[in-house]
């Protein structure tokens, strides 16, 4: 794994612009970042990074169907009482997923280490399934990059392949983001292109426009009813929201569903480390009274807890309320605090790459369940946030 000055293409601006990329550069600074890019072999990929995810992945399905079936964590996750019937249910009836994203640290060596699973509603879908897959036929095309360059990217491949499994042709599916949030509404567009090479109807609705008919279903802004529905809103808001009543009656079915409100919460991270104790994978993670009371498989995990720790809120965006300390040194801490009131996790602090002074994260890719792509973000700072620079990868031939 290195990091590789290739320079950006001379006509990144107009590539960007014709792709409708209208955030590629954001606040006077750039967001997608090619002036470098990051160089892998093939088994860095294939045994470090494709293989564990898809096991993360595997082991997350059984976590799972263990929170579900425990009142106590259930209670710990902050997953509404009053919802426990609907999320139950959506697994037992096996409401299919359709995809998700690790976040892994890894320097090239190994194992990589899960930080987080946004197994709901991952964004930087756009840059990774597709623009990054453009840069990369441009470099080779340009001779920047040599002839059999790669990338591992069958990410909306994969999609499309998902789409068609799941429905049969001509299936409508409606697609809902805030559509003035464009980083968003650029990772719904792209999800309803892969619905429509899989010959789905693909119908876009911001997300202020659903409404509820006086029969309890979800209508949008045309009183067309909504059968089927990829959300880009999160379950732990929406088992909140005023229209959470019709959730279960509404004969809608969402996509991601009602399950995966339990492992797009960082209280899975304690979950999987009691299930899976000293996997490769895997960084011991605790919830914060069990830090605090000092349990045996805190104590177990002293040494590794010592070199540093990572406390989260289970509910967070971009980095928001993240403080990385030793002992009582901090290390770094977020300035967004909106998530500070949340319930906390502690998770050991593994020591991130540095490259040139940046830190690189990587996103691996799930789709069904199976992983299939990846793209990277990198900042100089150890916390990922929303301004983190998106770098193009590609894989040594």
């Amino acid at each position: 794994m290195k990091r590789i000055a290739l320079g950006a293409r001379p006509d990144l601006a107009q590539k960007a612009k014709d792709a409708g990329f209208t955030f590629h550069a954001m606040y006077g600074e750039p967001y997608w970042d090619e002036d470098t890019a990051y160089a892998f072999r093939l088994p860095q990929v294939e045994n470090d990074i494709e293989d564990p995810a898809t096991e993360l992945h595997a082991m997350c399905r059984e976590a799972a169907a263990h929170i579900i079936a425990s009142e106590e964590l259930m209670e710990r996750l902050a997953i509404p009482r009053a919802h426990w019937d609907l999320v139950a249910d959506s697994w037992h009836t096996a409401q299919p997923e359709l995809y998700g994203r690790f976040d892994l640290i890894y320097d090239g060596t190994g194992p990589a280490k899960m930080i987080e699973y946004n197994a709901d509603t991952p964004t930087a879908l756009f840059e990774s399934a597709s623009f990054q897959w453009d840069w990369l036929e441009d470099m080779v095309a340009s001779g920047s990059l040599p002839a059999g360059s790669d990338q591992f990217n069958g990410i909306f491949e994969a999609l499309t392949a998902r789409f068609a499994h799941l429905y049969p042709k001509d299936t409508n599916i409606h697609f809902t983001a805030v559509q003035e949030l464009i980083e968003d509404y650029a990772t719904v567009e792209t999800m309803a292109y892969a619905a429509r090479a899989a010959e789905m109807g693909a119908h876009f609705v911001d997300l202020a426009q659903i409404g509820v008919t006086d029969a309890g279903q979800f209508a949008d802004a045309d009183s067309r009813v909504i059968g089927k529905l990829f959300k880009l809103y999160p379950w732990e808001d929406l088992l909140r929201d005023d229209f959470a009543d019709h959730l279960a009656t509404s004969g809608c079915q969402f996509i991601e569903p009602a399950w995966k409100a339990t492992v797009s919460n960082k209280g899975l991270l304690p979950v999987l480390w009691r299930m899976f104790e000293g996997h490769p994978n895997l960084l011991p993670s605790f919830f914060a009274d069990e830090v605090a009371a000092g349990t045996d498989a805190v104590q177990r995990a002293q040494d590794v807890l010592s070199q540093g720790t990572v406390t989260k809120p289970i509910f967070g965006r971009e980095g928001a309320s993240v403080t990385i300390q030793r002992g009582d040194q901090i290390i770094e801490k977020s300035t967004d605090q909106d998530y500070a009131d949340y319930p906390m996790i502690v998770q050991a602090y593994a020591e991130m790459p540095n490259f040139d002074g940046f830190h690189p994260i990587i996103g691996a890719w799930i789709v069904g369940q199976t992983c299939v792509g990846m793209g990277l973000r990198e900042d100089q700072s150890r916390i990922t946030q929303n301004l983190s620079r998106f770098k193009p990868h590609f894989i040594q031939p």
